[in-house]
């Protein structure tokens, strides 16, 4: 991503937040993030025109009230925002989930690992592939 655009974290676990800001950091992307803590306050984010709409969307898929396969049948019928790039980031390895959530037009999916190294290394594979920060390091 180029530019300093905007990551949206859709995670309703608070560690799961604070582990994603503190890899962020520890790997040096510096583009601003955005948390919202289910799919419904992801949509109230996406859909004011005030906000910059994000560069990616990291998105988990078990969350209170909207949940992330809920939030992408919205989020990919709406021309505005269906081309933003989500990498569902989860605890599923469930088989229908991955599907669902590919067929549903998500370009990447990453098991979080329980680990606090081995989720770095996750964050990593998403910063190499989607070029999240220009920061030297």
């Amino acid at each position: 991503m180029k530019n300093q655009e905007i990551i949206l974290l859709v995670e309703d676990d608070i560690v799961d937040q604070m582990t994603v800001k503190r890899a962020l950091k520890d790997i040096n992307v510096t583009n601003p993030l955005r948390i919202t803590n289910n799919g419904e306050e992801a949509l109230e984010y996406l859909s004011n025109e005030k906000n910059e709409l994000p560069g990616i969307i990291l998105l988990d898929l078990n969350m209170p009230k909207m949940n992330g396969i809920e939030f992408l049948r919205i989020v990919k019928t709406d021309n505005r925002i269906k081309r933003i790039p989500v990498v569902v980031l989860t605890t599923s390895k469930e088989e229908p989930d991955r599907v669902n959530t590919f067929d549903l037009g998500i370009v990447g999916y990453m098991i979080k690992p329980v680990d606090y190294l081995q989720f770095v290394e996750v964050i990593k594979t998403i910063n190499l592939y989607w070029m999240l920060s220009e920061s030297p390091g």
